[in-house]
């Protein structure tokens, strides 16, 4: 009578595979539980705290002392229309996504030293509002394709 052979992982082996796994549960839970929540503050309430902004920015496309806010929501920094930026803030390369306004706004020097931007908002649900209220402004538009000319 043939005895099947089981392997078996000696108990080294074992903790370390058990050690492996757990390690990976925790690091899967803590990226899951710490990563950035997409805002979904109140629009309303933001544009409440918008008032403060409305010191120097417009919530459509008219420049003041600040740029227009209206479709900022996707637009690359630096580029909206006849207004003359910081060379800090045109260089930087950012796009006005959810996590790009929640960095600037928390603390707009640390974002982009050199910015002329000086008012922040320090409160993570005001933010999470103010930045729900950009996004009901409408998002940037992409550039239409341009059209061809009628064949001849």
């Amino acid at each position: 009578m043939a005895v099947a052979q089981v392997d078996t992982l000696d108990t080294k082996e074992f903790k370390m595979q058990y050690a492996y796994g757990l390690a990976c549960a925790l690091f899967v839970s803590f990226a899951v539980h710490t990563a950035p929540a997409a805002a979904e503050g109140d629009a309303e309430k933001g544009q409440n705290v918008f008032k403060r902004c409305a010191a120097c920015h417009a919530n459509n496309d008219q420049n003041r002392v600040g740029p227009g806010l209206g479709g900022v929501v996707g637009r690359k920094a630096g580029t909206a229309p006849d207004y003359k930026y910081s060379p800090a803030l045109a260089s930087s390369n950012l796009t006005w996504d959810e996590q790009t306004l929640d960095a600037f706004l928390e603390n707009p020097k640390k974002l982009v030293p050199g910015t002329r931007m000086t008012i922040s908002v320090p409160k993570p649900e005001d933010r999470e509002n103010v930045i729900s209220y950009l996004k009901s402004l409408g998002g940037a538009q992409p550039a239409a394709a341009p059209v061809p000319a009628p064949a001849q």
